[in-house]
């Protein structure tokens, strides 16, 4: 009898100690994104199986963003730490460096995205960082996004592995979408002028030109001559619409704009694009898929294009906020 009780009490002693670790399965993972553009993609791909916090809103520019002493304790708390990567949140880099030696803290276009894919510029960055501005290079973000969480929650792999084959299905349908979209605007008109050189990959993945005033970061100044160079641009191609962007002072882009019209050249701000943060939690341009596209609306619309129906792979996304798709 005793021996019983023994081996009844030991039995419940060991659920004791297990029931904090199959609690800690269960939980969804608690994760920290520096981004709108990587918190997002992971919470698609996590579902339910991750909780996501990201540093970063809207308007927010990470090339000058300074960590707080409340981002220091959300880094603490977090489980998992992901990041763009290739000194985006260049200020941010001596924090989650340290970080990185007490917890899983990832760089996901470095451990993503082939070298050879990428574009490289003569200043301090070395790499152009705005890597999503490329849809089918940002969904190499995905496997690695997926095999980080399911490590943490092996009992979610399967569930995380089904949400990244349908993520990835819905980011190639809006990569097509995109593509198609730029080749409607007229080969004359087909340059994106914009306030600084966000959009690099997404000129040499879609077709179109791009001049940015300023340099890759937001941190370069932008000089006289530079106006001045940009508004000849502008004349000579007979560019209807420059555009301005929701992490950066428009004064630059309306410096242009007043420039070419000395010139005799009429140009006109052709809505406002996300380059380095996302649009408002809640709607769809607080998506990753809502960011690429409306920012391929508003260039395709103003500089004399047509955007197509989305495909059907986006019915689901589009369906949500009330787009019309198909």
């Amino acid at each position: 009898m005793a021996i019983r009780l023994m081996a009844a009490g030991l039995s419940m002693a060991a659920a004791l100690v297990a029931a904090p670790a199959m609690a800690q399965q269960s939980a969804p993972v608690q994760a920290v994104a520096t981004t709108g553009m990587v918190g997002d993609v992971i919470g698609q791909v996590g579902g339910e199986c991750a909780e996501v916090t990201t540093l970063m809103g809207p308007g927010v520019d990470p090339h000058l963003y300074q960590a707080s002493a409340r981002d220091v304790s959300t880094f603490q708390q977090a489980e998992m730490i992901f990041y763009s990567g290739y000194s985006l949140e260049g200020q941010l880099g001596d924090v989650l460096e340290r970080f990185s030696e007490i917890k899983p803290t990832v760089a996901v276009a470095p451990s993503s995205i082939d070298t050879g894919s990428l574009i490289t510029v003569q200043d301090v960055y070395g790499i152009d960082p705005h890597l999503w501005m490329d849809v089918a290079l940002w969904s190499q973000i995905v496997p690695t996004i997926a095999e980080s969480l399911s490590e943490a929650r092996p009992d979610c792999q399967s569930r995380i592995q089904d949400n990244a084959s349908r993520y990835t299905e819905q980011l190639e349908a809006l990569h097509q979408w995109v593509k198609e979209s730029i080749a409607s605007i007229p080969e004359q008109q087909r340059i994106l002028v914009t306030a600084h050189d966000a959009f690099n990959y997404f000129g040499r993945a879609y077709g179109i030109e791009v001049a940015g005033i300023q340099g890759i970061s937001t941190e370069t100044e932008t000089g006289v001559a530079d106006i001045r160079e940009m508004a000849q641009v502008v004349v000579d191609r007979d560019v209807p619409a420059v555009f301005v962007e929701s992490t950066i002072n428009p004064r630059t882009v309306q410096a242009v704009i007043e420039a070419a019209r000395e010139k005799g050249q009429e140009v006109s701000v052709g809505g406002q694009l996300y380059s380095d943060a996302m649009g408002e939690a809640g709607t769809a341009d607080g998506t990753y898929i809502g960011m690429l596209y409306r920012n391929t609306q508003h260039i395709v619309e103003a500089l004399g294009g047509e955007t197509p129906a989305l495909p059907e792979a986006l019915d689901e996304w589009a369906a949500r906020w009330d787009i019309a798709s198909s």
